[in-house]
């Protein structure tokens, strides 16, 4: 048997297992949150439905450009590897440093916020319940994604199944529900051209995650033929879920009843089924937060690996435990930096908001990179075999490098100081550079299945 340092990656994930994780990425905080503030800043409900519907094509877009550099660059380190093999390892270091500090801990720490703040709902143990919550669902998932992947692959299956299920039941109950809407509130002023943009900001936000897929690729059979299928089957299924959801919401408390509706599908079920249908959705929204925390767990740790392979500091957090087929010393540091994080929201007035504020500007910031990483690497390796080509390029990936940057505007404007703190850990990454390890070529760490499509 490989022992730890010299085991791989290896392929156990099928394209059910990776679109069931893509999805309960997604699919989890973010509809139960966002559409209040979204039906705020449009001006009728066929513009509520549409900036859903622009936030689809926006999202399969970026599922599209995803799916070319994740088949033709299969690895589990990601992004990370797009942005090594694009533009050198410095750029991918000072990327994991803040995809490691600020990206992924921050959302991971955001998620369990909301999940301690809806669990102290249903069980209060005090002023500090919810990051009391937030901190035992971080050690709880991460443990249980240390002792292995097929463990948390179970759990994320269940768990998103119960989510989707409970979206389900919200879509059926508010498509065919015969009773009465809820009263209409006085129209307010029509939002104007800058809020239509902000409005968009949250319909991205909570479509946001759907690039994690890109870090299953190193464990995905057959990258380089089912990776374009899990991004795109779950693309379809989450504009599918959302669209269908908000319809449903707009049927039974209008657009003006979103606008003033602080928590829309708990006010929905009150509506329909009083006090304990509320309940019942709190109990869901649990759930979706599990899954989604679950989820950005097992991806997130596996930077950590690729990183650990091009720095001489930790060089244990570059082994793979064969045993739990996952990168646990990863998920280990990954797991003590988000806990800081949750300390941090702890101390601020709003959790879930310090760790937004936080971590979307840097989010973007790679993300517009990774976008331009797909006609670099086409320009640089023009005889790669490419299973996978991105329709209509180059307007593609320029259409999906212009959105990155937008929101990346976006996110600046409307952030306060959270962002700037988030921009000065980056760069506090920088000296990290120093300690990189004097090789040029990577260790290839694909599954064998993959390196024969990888590589020409």
């Amino acid at each position: 048997m490989a022992t730890a340092a010299s085991a791989e990656p290896q392929p156990t994930l099928s394209v059910f297992d990776a679109v069931t994780i893509m999805v309960g990425i997604v699919v989890g905080i973010g509809i139960f949150k966002t559409p209040s503030l979204i039906a705020a800043n449009v001006g009728s409900e066929a513009a509520f439905i549409g900036v859903w519907v622009a936030g689809g094509l926006a999202t399969l877009v970026g599922a599209l450009c995803y799916a070319e550099l994740a088949a033709a660059h299969a690895h589990a380190g990601g992004e990370y590897h797009f942005l090594s093999r694009a533009y050198g390892r410095p750029v991918a270091m000072l990327f994991g440093w803040a995809r490691g500090a600020v990206i992924q801990t921050g959302a991971i720490a955001a998620v369990a916020f909301v999940l301690g703040d809806y669990a102290a709902q249903l069980a209060p143990i005090g002023a500090y319940g919810p990051a009391i919550y937030a901190a035992l669902s971080v050690v709880a998932l991460t443990t249980l994604n240390v002792v292995g992947t097929v463990q948390s692959k179970t759990m994320q299956i269940a768990m998103t199944f119960v989510e989707v299920g409970a979206l389900a039941a919200i879509i059926l109950i508010g498509l065919f529900w015969s009773g009465e809407a809820a009263p209409v509130a006085m129209p307010s002023e029509a939002p104007s051209e800058a809020a239509l943009g902000l409005a968009m900001v949250f319909v991205l936000l909570t479509y946001g995650g759907w690039n994690e897929a890109a870090y299953l690729s190193g464990e995905l059979r057959d990258p380089a033929r089912n990776m374009r299928r899990v991004l795109t089957i779950g693309t379809a299924i989450l504009v599918t879920l959302y669209l269908l959801a908000n319809l449903a919401l707009l049927a039974i408390l209008g657009l003006d009843g979103l606008r003033g509706s602080e928590a829309v599908a708990a006010d929905m079920m009150r509506l329909v089924a009083g006090e304990p249908g509320a309940r019942i959705v709190s109990l869901a929204i649990v759930a979706a937060a599990l899954s989604t925390l679950n989820a950005t767990i097992f991806t997130g740790a596996r930077v950590y690996f690729a990183m650990a392979r091009d720095i001489t500091l930790l060089p244990r957090v570059g082994e793979w435990d064969e045993r739990g087929r996952a990168p646990a010393n990863g998920l280990i540091l990954q797991g003590l930096v988000a806990l800081l994080l949750v300390g941090f929201g702890a101390a601020s007035r709003n959790g879930f908001q310090a760790m937004v504020d936080y971590s979307a500007p840097v989010f973007w910031a790679f993300l517009l990179l990774v976008g331009g990483a797909l006609p670099i690497l086409r320009w640089r390796e023009p005889g790669r075999k490419l299973p996978f080509r991105v329709p209509l390029y180059p307007a593609t990936p320029l259409l999906f490098c212009a959105g990155c940057l937008y929101m990346l505007h976006a996110s600046v404007a409307y952030t306060g100081r959270g962002a700037l703190i988030g921009l000065a850990v980056v760069l506090a990454g920088l000296p990290l550079l120093l300690f990189r390890r004097q090789r040029e070529a990577l260790p290839p760490q694909l599954p064998k299945s993959a390196r024969a499509a990888a590589a020409d």
